[in-house]
């Protein structure tokens, strides 16, 4: 298209896959596969487990459910258009089909930063005030938080499609990924894009920013009180129930941080890193999570042997 001045938005963007390794997508499609089926039934496994389990009907396993149900949508939101893309080459998607997707998968992203913050606070609570525990975090409490981070994620991202939308683009249609992301899609506009910065900068530090250092200060929390405990045992036992949630907490903020800067400021990052660190931050996550937990937590393992040893019995 020739750009005469005029406002125009393209009726369709056109989706990436790897670079340069266009002619193997349908084998690269098969390690999606195994991560996007091990997303899907584990995320369903430990929400049927814990619904099933009275003994697991705790903050902790709670907030565990909102994981898994963030992270189920999660990938259902890209898995779509990235398989259509590795199995039949479909690479159009349509201009608000494309920031429809791009709002949930924003949304999605910001609620699992919550979650995670939420999850940090349970710990603290759980190690620091073992006794006022079920007291502070009741179910009815539990309830209203989780709705304070939906309602969180989805009115402070709502102006994001209105930004995108107000636009001029010209030209160049193509994203970087088999996936519609924020700063991909502005980057493409030949319009003023300063308010769109500024305002996905500031979203971005007060909500997951601000998670992250929250976070962070928890677990400073947490150790000073560990560290304050009698014996050697209990530090390991209070710890122990942490592991898991800190290995989420890794796996989702670090390719997170590693995209948003590279999308900001890695002009000359080879497109293939930042493929591959987009894949990371939006297909590992959910796909790692309930392997984690199922491996770390006691009682889920516990609970689905018993669960493995009814059926095949």
């Amino acid at each position: 298209w020739e750009f005469n001045g005029s406002f125009y938005q393209p009726s369709a963007f056109l989706m990436m896959g790897i670079p340069g390794l266009e002619a193997l997508h349908p084998w690269i499609s098969i390690p999606f596969c195994a991560l996007y089926l091990t997303a899907l039934l584990g995320n369903c496994v430990i929400l049927f487990i814990i619904k099933k389990t009275q003994s697991l009907h705790e903050p902790m396993y709670y907030f565990l459910s909102m994981l898994a149900v963030t992270d189920l949508g999660l990938a259902l939101c890209t898995l779509p258009t990235t398989l259509g893309l590795f199995w039949f080459n479909v690479r159009r998607i349509g201009f608000d089909a494309c920031l429809t997707q791009m709002y949930f998968i924003h949304i999605l992203s910001f609620i699992e930063s919550s979650v995670l913050l939420a999850m940090a606070f349970d710990r603290f609570i759980a190690i620091s005030h073992p006794l006022r525990h079920p007291s502070i975090l009741t179910k009815t409490t539990v309830l209203k938080i989780g709705l304070a981070i939906v309602l969180r994620g989805m009115v402070s991202l709502l102006p994001i499609p209105f930004l995108l939308k107000r636009l001029t683009y010209c030209g160049k249609t193509e994203l970087s990924h088999s996936f519609c992301f924020h700063p991909d899609i502005m980057n493409l506009a030949c319009a003023d894009i300063k308010v769109n910065v500024f305002y996905g900068m500031i979203i971005l530090l007060s909500t997951v920013g601000m998670d992250f250092i929250f976070i962070v200060l928890s677990y400073i929390l947490i150790i000073r009180t560990v560290v304050s405990l009698a014996t050697k045992e209990e530090c390991l036992k209070a710890l122990n129930t942490c592991v898991s949630h800190i290995c989420a907490v890794l796996v989702f903020f670090i390719p997170m941080i590693g995209l948003s800067m590279i999308h900001r400021f890695g002009k000359n990052v080879p497109p293939l890193v930042n493929t591959l660190v987009a894949y990371t931050y939006l297909i590992i996550p959910p796909a790692l999570n309930p392997v984690i937990y199922s491996i770390k937590s006691t009682h889920i393992r516990e609970a689905l042997l018993r669960a493995l040893r009814r059926k095949s019995g």
